[in-house]
């Protein structure tokens, strides 16, 4: 039974990687801009076009399905043409790997970047990221995804996050969120945490409460996550690398 239900999440996996019927919504990001604006820790955030990007979008009713981390050369290969392997992800079929920034050429992208990592952290967390290649993506994922790809799935909105965690909560079969989630948690780098807030131990402070940040397990985590985060910065390629809206050419001759 396990054999033929590891054959049919291969399968499946196949089908979910192939090109969906709709493409992205916004225009592709600039490759030369992107690759001089990102740092490793960079969280870069992909509008996918496959049919198992369909399926998160719609669960996380979010413009991102994908996520990578840019980890600069601490994976230290090359493609044969001598590209530099700086990204590690979760790919449906291969499971984690390492890939070239040129795996998200045509597509729409954003970089979301943690502040106040020390080099010793973001280090730690590359090498974190780096130690996890090699690993499955998580088959049970793709099972539960493939409902979801019928035109109008019975979904309320207040289950669509959790049921992205219906895999086999096994940290070694990582989803693309989840194996973010589990580098930042690394280092002890909050994405989005339960917030509780609790008195001040001192009644005479300015400070009448304070803030105790609670870690949300990281099957719970999704790429949008890392856009709505309050504590990742969003680079724009564009404007980062100098945007002048003086020096744009318009075409008036048509509405």
């Amino acid at each position: 039974m396990n054999l033929l239900m590891s054959r049919l999440s291969g399968r499946l996996a196949r089908y979910l990687s192939q090109p969906g019927r709709t493409g992205g919504t916004a225009i592709a990001t600039d490759q030369q801009k992107l690759a001089r604006c990102l740092l490793p820790g960079d969280v870069l955030l992909v509008e996918g076009t496959t049919r198992v990007s369909t399926a998160i979008k719609y669960l996380t009713q979010s413009t991102w399905s994908h996520a990578a981390l840019y980890v600069g050369d601490a994976v230290g290969r090359q493609t044969p043409d001598g590209t530099a392997l700086c990204f590690v992800e979760a790919d449906i079929v291969q499971g984690v790997r390492a890939v070239a920034l040129s795996s998200f050429k045509g597509l729409h992208c954003r970089v979301c970047r943690p502040v106040s990592l020390t080099g010793d952290e973001v280090r730690q967390l590359c090498d974190f990221a780096v130690s996890r290649l090699g690993e499955q993506y998580d088959m049970k994922n793709v099972l539960d995804l493939v409902r979801y790809l019928v035109p109008t799935p019975p979904v309320p909105v207040r289950w669509r996050r959790r049921l992205l965690s219906l895999g086999s909560g096994d940290p070694t079969r990582a989803i693309c969120s989840t194996l973010l989630a589990q580098c930042f948690e690394s280092v002890r780098y909050p994405i989005l945490p339960r917030v509780e807030q609790v008195s001040a131990e001192n009644p005479g402070s300015d400070e009448v409460t304070r803030e105790i940040l609670h870690v949300r397990h990281y099957s719970l985590y999704v790429p949008r996550d890392f856009d709505v985060s309050p504590y990742f910065q969003i680079i724009k390629p564009t404007l980062d690398a100098g945007f002048d809206h003086h020096a744009l050419a318009w075409d008036f001759s048509r509405p």
